[in-house]
């Protein structure tokens, strides 16, 4: 049977990150699998409210989870790699990673079905899961690369443009049957460590968003599709750790993490090209609001810290790529952590 380290990151939702942990825990069960649980430098004492839990709950006694913290708070891409790096408790390395956002419920054969695709599929690199809300509600999960055609069409919200840039946009919508895609969300998604030992983990310069894009591009570029599994199905709450749906203007760090993913993987000229798109498109929609009399529904002032941070950046030298390196296992990989 194949072994499957399981990557449980907290950041400020100790509770919740629990509730996660016996769902995925339940979820292990017949599987050859740990869980490997980070605290991403919290500094709200989760740490230690998790520790507690699994040194005294019932549910947690001789179950496969460790718990580890990160030194620093590096970013969603970054606290995952510490966990991946820690391996199996044994100094091993599994033969996949599977990543569980801490605001996820997978069901009880949500594991089994990625793994279950992963081995029979050994063209797909990455296998994620339907998500769906704690209403029910489908989410999109399934994503095309972005590219400059994209930031027009998803910026203009104009029938016609969309109509002509139909195969552009980079929602894919509700899928309703297993297939290759681009990318995925990374709240519920497996990956073979041999593609992580091919390609690295995540780049750590991106702080939080576009990392999983980045991920699944080079994966694509290495040969590795990433794959919707319809089968397996997660509840997500979405948005807990980051506050993104009381966001009232898009912080620095998705502007940040948009200008490099374009940049690097692109080029400069790319980039400064992807936000004229996006800009263009933005006024367009923008006069049709002040024709039609309606309030714009981007966060305020999005455009405007769009195209100045983007100025900014194109002057600045790109930060060093600080792509990780294929993982290194065993209880080497947590030194400076605290377990």
């Amino acid at each position: 049977m194949p072994k499957l380290l399981v990557v449980s990151l907290n950041f400020r939702t100790a509770e919740m990150t629990l509730r996660s942990v016996r769902s995925a825990l339940a979820a292990m069960d017949g599987l050859e699998a740990e869980l490997v649980l980070v605290d991403n430098d919290s500094g709200d004492g989760s740490f230690d409210v998790m520790q507690t839990e699994l040194a005294t709950a019932d549910w947690a006694q001789g179950a496969p989870v460790r718990l580890i913290a990160s030194a620093h708070n590096g970013g969603f891409g970054a606290g995952n790699n510490v966990g991946i790096r820690a391996g199996w408790s044994d100094g091993s390395k599994p033969d996949y990673v599977y990543l569980l956002n801490s605001d996820a419920f997978p069901a009880p054969d949500a594991i089994r079905e990625l793994l279950t695709h992963l081995e029979r599929h050994p063209e797909a690199g990455f296998a994620g899961s339907y998500i769906y809300g704690e209403d029910g509600t489908p989410h999109m999960t399934a994503f095309r690369f972005p590219s400059v055609w994209s930031e027009l069409e998803g910026s203009i919200r104009f029938g016609p443009v969309s109509r002509l840039l139909r195969t552009k946009p980079v929602p894919m919508g509700l899928i309703e049957e297993t297939q290759p895609v681009d990318w995925l969300a990374g709240a519920s998604i497996m990956m073979r460590q041999s593609v992580l030992d091919d390609i690295g983990l995540f780049d750590e310069e991106f702080f939080l968003y576009f990392e999983e894009t980045d991920l699944c591009l080079r994966a694509a570029r290495a040969g590795h599709e990433t794959h919707y599994v319809r089968s397996s199905h997660v509840e997500h709450i979405g948005s807990v750790s980051t506050g993104m749906k009381v966001w009232t203007r898009i912080p620095g760090f998705w502007l940040d993490s948009r200008w490099y993913y374009f940049s690097k993987n692109h080029g400069r000229g790319y980039a400064v090209m992807a936000t004229v798109m996006h800009t263009v498109g933005g006024l367009f929609w923008r006069l049709r609001c002040f024709i039609q009399r309606k309030p714009p529904s981007d966060p305020p002032h999005f455009l405007r810290d769009l195209v100045f941070h983007d100025v900014q950046s194109m002057v600045r030298p790109l930060p060093a790529q600080r792509i990780a390196a294929a993982p290194i296992s065993g209880p080497s990989a947590a030194e400076g952590l605290t377990e």
